[in-house]
């Protein structure tokens, strides 16, 4: 068995037409849908990961601002310019790339975001929307994950998921999100034992660690569908994810790649919320 690859970039694409035409359907009504993008300091992953936002914006026709700061900008300062935007009626959606300097707290920025501008989906708001399973921003990554799912046609209900990583941007949201879709889910991370064990008796995996061949050919049941949230770099200097992707494609009946998998879904699905807030604000 050779895995079917789920081409996350051939999906977005068809996604972000869905994206122009709700954006040209707001703009017939003199709305454009805004999103504002605040980068503090200057780590050369958030620079990248900020200027392909930016580009997804001019791609989909919305309104994007890019607020660069220095490291040296005050937490004080920061919430400022959050509140600023917060009052903003061009600006829709607001997002701090994250990580931020050591001494800006991230949480009490977050938190400074207005709910309904936060199209990153990390407010304590919209994790307890997920949570209770009322209507909220879903967070990018793992949201982009289940429209990969849905892509294939997989139902989840009665299956049996295991997300390895238990983060509050992809690992928890992602096991809620599962949950919804009636999945029996196990979520593991540094605590686990016997990881193998666990993978070894899912129907879906999603790894979600940041570590290099987490998730092993041995470690995962033929047939089984697995999704690669992992962003590292071989000892070539290659880009790679969290699984063995040369092994496991033998095991897997569905695998998404690295490159080219989930990456490009995370930043469709900020566009999809970035709209979904502009329709928010006028009732749509």
């Amino acid at each position: 068995m050779t895995a079917q690859l789920i081409d996350g970039k051939a999906l977005s694409q068809q996604l972000r037409n869905d994206v122009r035409q709700g954006v040209a359907t707001l703009k017939s009504q003199n709305i454009t849908p805004g999103l504002a993008v605040v980068l503090v300091g200057d780590n050369p992953a958030s620079e990248v990961y900020v200027r392909n936002k930016v580009k997804a914006c001019e791609d989909t026709g919305m309104h994007s601002v890019l607020e660069r700061h220095g490291a040296d900008l005050s937490q004080a300062a920061l919430l400022e310019r959050i509140e600023a935007l917060n009052q903003d009626p061009t600006i829709h959606g607001i997002l701090v790339q994250l990580p931020l300097p050591a001494h800006i707290d991230a949480q009490r920025v977050i938190k400074a975001i207005s709910p309904t501008k936060d199209v990153d989906g990390f407010h304590v708001t919209s994790a307890g929307a997920l949570m209770t399973g009322m209507s909220g921003f879903w967070p990018c990554t793992p949201f982009g994950c289940m429209k990969m799912l849905e892509s294939i046609g997989y139902s989840l209900k009665g299956k049996h998921a295991v997300v390895i990583g238990r983060s509050n941007i992809v690992g928890k949201p992602m096991a809620l999100m599962l949950l919804q879709a009636n999945a029996t889910i196990t979520v593991c991370h540094s605590g686990t034992q016997n990881l193998k064990a666990l993978t070894l008796q899912a129907d879906v995996i999603v790894a979600a660690v940041g570590k290099r061949n987490v998730l092993t050919a041995d470690m995962v049941k033929p047939g089984a569908v697995v999704l690669d949230v992992g962003m590292n770099r071989n000892g070539a200097g290659k880009l790679c994810g969290d699984v063995d992707f040369e092994g496991v494609r033998q095991v897997a009946s569905h695998i998404t790649p690295v490159p080219g998998g989930v990456g490009p879904m995370t930043i469709t699905m900020l566009m999809m919320n970035t709209l979904l807030a502009a329709q928010g604000s006028v009732g749509a």
